[in-house]
């Protein structure tokens, strides 16, 4: 199946079990991968056929930058049904959403959680 992908969208947010992280905020990486078939729009050249990934974009940085969350899973699961539910042509989504300077005591230098969700 064809895909669009979106890496690296970066964005800052107030997601975290702990106080400071609610208070201080930190930054939150975000990749989305959007199955779907890509035939028209490389037959017709119209923005119709495909999904407008400026429009996801604005979709991941809404729910980042917005009500803050305990867990990033939340983070990545409301993204993931956002883009089903808004763009139709979408079949399947992987969202991989980064915690790069999570709480964590010691070195390291990322950590994520990915869901990949379907239309069926």
């Amino acid at each position: 199946m064809d895909k669009i992908k979106l890496t690296g969208l970066n964005f800052y947010g107030y997601h975290g079990c702990l106080p400071s992280e609610r208070q201080m905020g930190q930054e939150f990486i975000v990749d989305v991968t959007m199955y779907l078939d890509l035939k028209e729009a490389g037959k017709s050249d119209k923005l119709a056929a495909t999904v407008n990934y400026a429009e996801v974009y604005d979709v991941a940085k809404k729910i980042v930058e917005g009500e803050p969350r305990k867990l990033i899973e939340v983070v990545g699961e409301e993204i993931a049904q956002t883009i089903l539910q808004d763009f139709r042509l979408v079949e399947k989504v992987r969202v991989t959403v980064h915690k790069p300077h999570a709480p964590l005591p010691g070195r390291f230098t990322d950590a994520a959680i990915s869901v990949v969700r379907s239309r069926s």
